[in-house]
């Protein structure tokens, strides 16, 4: 225990970066902000439904047994301190503590720094890694892409049940995207609940689950919806200006917001995720190597195609721009935010041109008599 004199010299004038972190955790804990942690705070905040995954039952006893060094029955803020740096307290808990110290900082931003006037936290790059990833949750359960899914295999199948799996069948007819139909607008959306043979289906639904469930677990359903949802109408709106007398099927429009939404994602909370720039290169080679395949398909490939590739690539867009607007970012910075205002605003104005293009360019389009 280090004497009086040791004491004085060693306490800054100043709070240090690292102080603020541990203060910010201190506060989070201290929730009556008495300056102490009592027995019962802790346990409140452990056994609360958001944590109680993370430690084991008996983790208060052991935390008050180690970190209590004047066994006061509380926990000032240099015996918490100490607790988190404590070598043998890391090796009893091990990740769960890690876990849980980063899992109650998610969201950074200015602090009073107790009684020091306002302050902006800052928290060092390597303490930053890996909070998005702690953010997945089971709950509320990931049920939007699910349900979507769902709904285009039942689809599929009926029309199967009737002798069609090539988009000609009963439920077909009403919900794909038919450019002599363009006045039943349900179909610029309702065409992604229509599938052009079993592989074309499959496709779509391993790529919309595998990328849409954890965007789901991270973002919540809604915001994945309105991803999904972007990119759907941003492919039928490109297509019917681009190839005005295309029939168009299947949600790639909406696969493909779901991959740039992760782009998206990864661009926003760069800091906060593990290995970004592989995540980044993953998703950005993926989308490159399909969209490039569809199009040399279409035009140079043996046989005739007609994969709608300007649907992908303006799904992929609005669901960039969507994705930049709505999913969650975990720290704003200021270039984060203009480049939030220029992606809302710049959706709204593609989405807007392509409404009004579909409405009043008459001549471009063939004639609403099939």
């Amino acid at each position: 225990m280090p004497g009086q004199g040791e004491t004085t010299v060693s306490v800054p004038l100043t709070p240090t970066r690292s102080d603020l972190y541990w203060r910010r955790i201190f506060n989070k804990y201290d929730r009556d902000a008495d300056g102490k942690i009592s027995y019962a705070e802790l346990k409140e905040i452990i056994e609360s439904r958001e944590y109680e995954h993370d430690l084991p039952d008996n983790v208060v006893e052991k935390i008050m047994k180690l970190a209590d060094r004047d066994n006061s029955g509380y926990l000032d803020f240099n015996e918490f301190v100490e607790m988190m740096h404590n070598p043998d307290f890391k090796a009893v808990f091990g990740h769960f503590v890690a876990r849980y110290v980063h899992s109650i900082v998610p969201h950074r931003g200015p602090v009073d720094t107790t009684g020091m006037g306002p302050g902006f936290l800052y928290v060092p790059k390597s303490l930053r890694d890996g909070t998005y990833e702690e953010e997945y949750s089971c709950w509320p359960p990931a049920i939007c892409m699910i349900l979507i899914s769902l709904v285009e295999i039942v689809m599929f199948c009926y029309d199967a049940a009737h002798g069609s799996t090539t988009a000609v069948g009963p439920l077909a007819k009403i919900f794909i995207y038919n450019p002599h139909k363009r006045h039943e607008a349900w179909r610029f959306i309702t065409y992604m609940f229509v599938h052009v043979g079993v592989v074309h289906l499959l496709v779509n639904l391993l790529v919309q689950l595998f990328l849409g469930v954890p965007l789901e677990m991270v973002h919540r359903w809604w915001r994945v919806t309105l991803v999904y949802l972007a990119g759907v109408a941003a492919g039928s709106l490109a297509t019917s200006l681009t190839d005005p007398r295309v029939h168009l099927a299947g949600a790639s429009g909406g696969v493909y917001a779901l991959i740039a939404a992760h782009i998206a994602t990864i661009i926003m909370n760069w800091a906060e995720m593990e290995f970004a720039i592989i995540q980044l290169l993953v998703f950005l080679l993926l989308a490159a190597v399909d969209i490039g395949t569809a199009v040399y398909d279409r035009y140079w490939g043996a046989g005739v195609t007609n994969i709608g590739y300007v649907a992908h690539l303006a799904g992929a867009i609005a669901g960039l721009l969507v994705g930049i607007g709505v999913l969650r970012n975990l720290e704003k910075r200021k270039w984060e935010k203009r480049l939030w205002w220029a992606a809302v605003i710049l959706y709204c104005c593609l989405m807007l041109a392509g409404i009004l293009a579909n409405i009043f360019w008459v001549d471009h389009f063939p004639d609403t008599k099939l």
